[in-house]
């Protein structure tokens, strides 16, 4: 007969599984995961008082003024990220140096919605929750994404005609098209091998005539991520002296 033994991760390790679970955390804008970005201040884990192990994450952004409801969905995507960790009993998310943070970290902590979080404070009040601005912002992503895969096939050679036939399992493998086939996930679209490689946001195949204005729309979209995504990390690099 064998025995086994549960054995308590040490410290190290539930910093490593904390840091591995904010890499699923992006900007929805820029399609970039938090740790990718340098947003992670710092991650603690705090079990002082022996009753179990907190993880203290702090998270910054660019400049103080970004926008309050890209912040909440961050701040709220880190502490169910960061929950989800085995060996914690406990996860505490704050951003810091932002004029919405109070009403932000308060919101997030007592898992109270954008709107009411916002309710009443200086900051303004907010007219919806956020699941349509995430949806558009993972269309956005879709689209771009459909950029980093096509447009490299079709420099190798690959026609139209064969792009508007192609399945997403023709593609060749690669992190662009992992991703791709995660974003059509988040919105319900297939991303099964035999499902068609260029849909719309609606999830309908965009046939070889109607092609051309989609990619050039779907690289439009890419180049402002890669705008958006410089202009950021200079702003942070210079705000933090990094």
């Amino acid at each position: 007969m064998s025995i086994s033994f549960l054995t308590r991760p040490t410290s190290e390790e539930v910093v490593g599984r904390v840091w591995e679970a904010l890499r699923t955390v992006r900007d929805p804008e820029l399609d970039t995961d938090v740790v990718s970005l340098d947003f992670v201040a710092s991650v603690e884990i705090d079990s002082a008082d022996g009753s179990g192990r907190v993880a203290r994450v702090s998270l910054r952004l660019p400049t103080y003024f970004c926008a309050p409801n890209f912040a909440f969905l961050m701040v709220a995507d880190a502490w169910d990220a960061v929950s989800g960790v085995e060996g914690l009993t406990d996860v505490e998310v704050t951003l810091i140096d932002h004029f919405a943070s109070d009403a932000i970290n308060a919101g997030v902590a007592a898992r109270a919605g954008f709107v009411h979080s916002m309710a009443g404070t200086e900051v303004g009040e907010a007219v919806s929750e956020l699941h349509e601005l995430r949806r558009t912002f993972t269309e956005r992503a879709l689209m771009a994404g459909t950029d980093l895969v096509v447009r490299p096939m079709m420099r190798e050679g690959t026609t139209p005609e064969q792009v508007a036939a192609m399945t997403l399992g023709e593609a060749p493998a690669s992190d662009d098209l992992r991703r791709l086939r995660a974003r059509r996930r988040e919105l319900g679209i297939p991303a099964g091998d035999d499902d068609p490689l260029v849909v719309d946001p609606s999830g309908r195949t965009v046939g070889v005539e109607a092609l051309p204005l989609h990619l050039r729309k779907a690289r439009s979209y890419q180049v402002g991520v890669d705008a958006n995504t410089s202009i950021c990390r200079g702003q942070l690099a210079v705000r933090y002296g990094l």
